[in-house]
């Protein structure tokens, strides 16, 4: 009996036009220009946040160049270290025979 409902749905499935999200008349709840805007502008406000706090420090105020080559400098950093885990496991694996 199962497998003859879930045989009745895949045929339905088939039969039907449109896609499942149409079937449900299912929308997303934010387009992907949305989320790229909200995104430059969370980015935004965080600049802006971190250069009120350097402001009452006496720093300079970052540009948004600064954050991306801030952000380069961090991936570089991260990636470093994740080449020298990868080769410390490497050594282990040889090691043990793994």
């Amino acid at each position: 009996m199962v497998a003859f409902i879930v045989v009745c749905l895949v045929l339905l499935a088939r039969a039907y036009p449109g896609s499942g999200a149409d079937l449900v008349d299912w929308k997303p709840t934010r387009s992907h220009e949305l989320e790229a805007q909200l995104e430059v502008d969370d980015v935004q406000q965080m600049i802006e946040a971190q250069n009120a706090y350097r402001r009452r420090r006496g720093a300079t105020d970052l540009t948004e160049e600064d954050a991306e080559r801030m952000a380069r400098e961090d991936e570089a950093v991260r990636d470093r270290a994740r080449r020298a885990h990868e080769a410390r496991l490497d050594e282990l694996e040889d090691e043990f025979g793994i």
